[in-house]
This record gives structure tokens, C-alpha cells and sequence, in this order.
């Protein structure tokens, strides 16, 4: 017979076993209505999360989590994935990315044509404007180095990247209008083939924005082919989204099936008046092209005016040898006076001058430049008026004294938005950088997409206008993406996937950013979750940084 001390231990002992195994899970999240992602109607379960996974999904007693989320009259879904976002450089900012959480956003994949890397001393020389407004200090080269920052810094959400084919580019040939010799291309592929070691999802194109115009079709072809032969996709913002669309497609197409990759078109629009009513054509060409073998798809952020740098506004071969170039370019009258032809007359090219109302049509919305910050806000009408200017001699003035300044942009049509939106090969996407009302990132004029593209979907789209079901929107939100990325573990509220979860009210989700007022957090979301860790809760942004880097299918480790 065992002493008294001894069997009072074991009691004990027998006591904690059974509260551990009562405890099983680190999250119960009980009562909700599950919309998993797959476009399948709501059911109601609830969900175990152990370890940062799904763990159970079924009926679960509170007691058996160490933390309970009552979501009784609440929808669950999977994580939303951000199919451009552009926050690489913000992240190092404010890791929380309040504008992206708010919105249910737990996982961004960036680098749109320049990506944060590779990078050499000449690029980020180059760059010094844009790090010195964000007070950033670069301390990377290589992908590897910059993802291995942000895992020491820890970051709200997960992040993927591209590797730009306009970075690579820079670091071989610079910002020249030639094309590269074929040292100079298999450099550019070797730059490519590591960055896929390194964790890259694919290789990704800006080709409006200089010096990526400069790049041919065949050149896109051979890096697009290097990021095929390790499992990447060719992501792109096109050659041209307004008059040239249809030979930009065709283009996309051909890298498409000569490269043997998958592509995702970033952003499809129809810009431009003159191109209004053409997107049930573009859907044609796309489903075509689909129908015929290749894997294409797109995403959209579901707003009637897009958001880009100024100096797209100016000619591609005004932007050769790089700003300082172009900067000169615009102060000589006679360059001056070329380009300001080229701007009114010349439809070769995705001339942004042409695609728009008029100057009232362009807002600024941020600038490197502390004494500019005061037009943040304004549109080029309202500037030209008070500087007693010509818009275009004012367009031209503010570039010169700002190439990194950003514009917002009036010039699609909501019938055109609405016929990408419900394409079912169409994601969602912000292509905006994460942000915050407060602090440097608050300073900001952004486009509101950056702070509503997800909740402005549920509200608009799916409650008022019925455009769209509750649970085909998660789709697109979730599993969509998440296959599109070969993202296998998320996406989907299933067991065993990684617990990037939101919940929230749908007859309450709602955007408050608009073009007057950016600078609003959305409403709505209750909870989310990143890799099982609440980042919002009850209604509130923690401390957490549970984010990860998420690498791509070529990584090396």
C-alpha cells in the first residue's frame, strides 16, 4: 500500500494528466457557420486548433481549448490572400499592417516587376529616396537575406514574393533601352534561378513602368522558362491594359505556352473610355486561351480607378538611362516639347494621358518629397489652377521634381469591374502597400483599395448588389489564390491546414476608406487568426506577429 504523501502525489498527478488531456487544443473556436473556401454553402461546426493547424473540426467542448471564440452568429472563414500586394517595403515599417489585417488579410504575395530583390549597391544607391522616406536600412543582397530579416523581426502576416524580371534586369544592364547580350541574358536567368532557390513563387513583370518596357517578348520568354523549370508561375501587370490589350494578351499568351508556366494576370482592366465595353472580349480571349490548354487566370481589386507611379505618364523612351535621364529630358524644351507630343498624340504605347477624362481625373496621392506632401490629396486641375499652369506643363514640373511620386487614376468603367469580378478564374487583389492611419505610413494619400479592397467586395458586391454569393466570394479570396500559389496547407478550413482563419458578421463588413479619406481602417472583422494566432480580437488589433515567410516550390533550404 502506497504512504498517504505518495498516493496524494499520484492523485495529483492523475488530476493535471486529465486537464492536459481536456485541454487538447490551443484555440476552440465554437458555434460558427464554416465557409471553407471551396464555394460550398455554410455549415455548422467548430474548430480545434492545435500548433498552429486545424486540428479538429466537429463539436468540441470549450473546455478542451485553453482558449475559446464564441462565433455564434458569425461566418468562418479562411485567411484572405492578397494576390498583389506591395507592402515589402511597409512590413519593415509597421510589421502589424493594420490596413491589411482590418480587411481579413493573412497572407500577401508581392514584388511586382522590381522586387525588393536581388539587389547590389548600384540599385539600392538608386533607391535611397524611397528607403530614406521610410526610414528603412537596407541590410539584404540576396531574397534569402531579406526574408531572413523579416523572420527576425517577426511580421503580422504571411508574405511571398516574386522575383522581378525589371530587378534583374537593373542589375545586369541597368535603366537602358537595349536589349542584353546573351552573357548578360544567362546572368539575368542565373539571377532568376536563385531567387527560386531562395524561396521566389515565380517571376513576375511591370511592363508599363521603365526600364521594363525595354524588355522583349523572347526575353520574357527565357526568364519566365527559368522560373518554370523549378515549379514557379509568370506573373503579370501587362504590356498594356488600355488601347494595346489585345496584343498584350496575345503576348501573355505566347510566354505562356512557349515558356510551358502558368500565369496570372495582374489587375485585368479596360482602361481607358476609348476601351469601355471591351472586357466581355478580353473574358473571350482569356477563356479561349484556357479552353486551348493554357493556364491562365487573373485577379482584380474591384475599383474604377487604378493607383501607379506618375512618371508612367511620361513615354517609355523618355524614361532611358533612368530618372536622372528622364529628369533632364523634361527640362530641355525640345525633349520637353517631344515628349509632351507623345503624350497627346501617340497611342503605341499605354499612354495614360489618353486613358483619362481630363486632369481632374488624377489625384495625388503620395510623394518623397516633404515640401510636395501639401498636394496629397489634390487632383492636377485643382494644382494647375492655383500654379496658374497648363495640367500637362504641371504633370511634367511635379515628375521633375518627384519621379517616385504616386497618382490615383479615374478611368474605368463599373461594367467592365464587374465583368472581371465574376469571372471564376478571377482572385482578389489590393496591389496596394499595407499601411496604417498612424505614424509615417499615416502621412500617406493612398488609393482606398489599400485599406477596402476585401471588405468592400462583401459589402458592394456581395450584400447590396448580389453580384456575387457570400460563399463564392471567400473563393476568391481563399482557396482560389491558395491554388493558383500551390499554397497546399492553406486556403481551405480543413484538418490539418495552417489556421489563417477570420471571422466576422457578413451583414456588418464594411469599408470606410474612400478617395476623400483613405485613411480608414475597415470594419467588421471579429477575429483573425494567422497561423492560429489572433492578430485581431474582438475587434482589436494585438501585439502578435505570428506571420511567416511563405517560400515557393523551388526553395532550397
Amino acid at each position: 500500500m502506497l504512504p498517504l504523501k505518495a498516493a496524494t502525489l499520484l492523485l495529483c498527478l492523475g488530476c493535471l494528466s486529465q486537464a492536459a488531456d481536456a485541454q487538447q487544443f490551443d484555440v476552440v473556436i465554437r458555434n460558427g457557420h464554416i465557409i471553407d473556401g471551396t464555394g460550398s454553402p455554410w455549415y455548422g461546426a467548430d474548430i480545434g486548433i492545435k500548433g498552429g493547424r486545424i486540428a479538429r473540426i466537429g463539436r468540441i467542448d470549450a473546455s478542451h481549448g485553453a482558449k475559446s471564440i464564441d462565433a455564434h452568429g458569425l461566418t468562418v472563414a479562411p485567411g484572405f490572400i492578397d494576390m498583389l500586394g506591395q507592402s515589402e517595403m511597409t512590413i519593415l515599417v509597421n510589421p502589424h499592417l493594420p490596413s491589411k489585417i482590418f480587411q481579413g488579410i493573412t497572407t500577401e504575395i508581392t514584388g511586382e516587376g522590381d522586387s525588393i530583390a536581388p539587389a547590389n549597391d548600384r540599385l539600392l544607391a538608386e533607391d535611397k529616396p524611397e528607403f530614406d522616406h521610410y526610414q528603412i536600412k537596407p541590410d539584404w543582397r540576396s531574397l534569402g537575406d531579406y526574408f531572413r530579416r523579416l523572420e527576425a523581426q517577426g511580421i503580422g502576416i504571411n508574405l511571398a514574393s516574386y522575383v522581378g524580371a525589371t530587378t534583374v534586369r537593373r542589375m545586369v544592364i541597368g535603366n537602358d533601352n537595349r536589349p542584353p547580350t546573351a552573357a548578360e541574358l544567362a546572368q539575368m536567368q542565373q539571377l532568376v534561378l536563385d531567387a527560386m532557390h531562395q524561396g521566389a513563387m515565380g517571376v513576375s513583370t511591370a511592363l508599363q513602368y521603365s526600364p521594363a518596357p525595354y524588355a522583349s517578348t523572347e526575353e520574357l520568354i527565357a526568364l519566365a522558362m527559368t522560373a518554370a523549370s523549378t515549379g514557379g508561375i509568370y506573373a503579370t501587370h501587362m504590356r498594356s491594359e488600355g488601347d494595346g490589350i489585345f496584343a498584350a494578351l496575345d503576348e501573355t499568351f505566347r510566354i505562356a505556352r512557349e515558356a510551358k508556366i502558368p500565369v496570372e494576370i495582374w489587375h485585368l482592366k479596360a482602361a481607358g473610355k476609348p476601351n469601355w465595353g471591351k472586357m466581355p472580349e478580353i473574358v473571350e480571349r482569356i477563356d479561349a486561351a484556357r479552353a486551348s490548354g493554357l493556364d491562365i487566370a487573373a485577379d482584380t481589386y474591384a475599383y474604377t480607378a487604378w493607383s501607379n507611379s506618375f512618371s508612367a505618364f511620361v513615354p517609355p523612351w523618355a524614361h532611358d538611362g533612368g530618372d536622372a535621364a528622364m529628369v533632364a529630358r523634361i527640362k530641355d524644351p525640345v525633349q520637353r516639347a517631344k515628349i509632351r507630343d507623345t503624350m497627346l498624340h501617340d497611342k503605341n504605347w499605354d499612354n495614360e494621358w489618353l486613358e483619362i477624362a481630363g486632369p481632374q481625373g488624377v489625384t495625388i496621392s503620395s510623394t518623397l518629397s516633404p515640401k510636395l506632401r501639401l498636394l496629397q490629396g489634390k487632383n492636377i486641375e485643382e494644382i494647375a489652377k492655383s500654379q496658374k499652369k497648363d495640367p500637362m506643363d504641371c504633370i511634367l514640373d511635379l515628375i521633375a521634381e518627384d519621379p517616385g511620386m504616386e497618382v490615383v487614376v479615374e478611368g474605368m468603367s463599373e461594367n467592365d469591374v464587374e465583368d472581371v469580378l465574376k469571372q471564376p478564374w478571377v482572385s482578389v487583389d489590393n496591389d496596394s502597400s499595407g499601411a496604417s492611419p498612424e505614424g509615417i505610413l499615416g502621412q500617406e494619400h493612398p488609393h482606398p483599395r489599400g485599406y477596402g479592397a476585401f471588405p468592400r467586395i462583401l459589402r458592394k458586391y456581395v450584400r447590396e448588389e448580389h453580384l456575387l454569393t457570400l460563399p463564392d466570394a471567400i473563393r476568391k479570396f481563399s482557396a482560389l489564390p491558395a491554388e493558383r500559389l500551390r499554397l497546399a496547407d492553406r486556403g481551405v478550413i480543413k484538418d490539418g491546414m495552417w489556421a489563417d482563419i477570420v471571422i466576422f458578421d457578413p451583414d456588418k463588413i464594411r469599408d470606410l476608406a474612400t478617395y476623400e479619406n483613405p485613411n480608414q481602417l475597415a470594419l467588421g472583422m471579429e477575429f483573425v487568426l494567422v497561423n492560429g494566432v489572433s492578430v485581431v480580437s474582438e475587434g482589436k488589433m494585438t501585439d502578435a506577429l505570428p506571420g511567416k515567410v511563405l517560400r515557393g516550390p523551388g526553395y532550397e533550404p
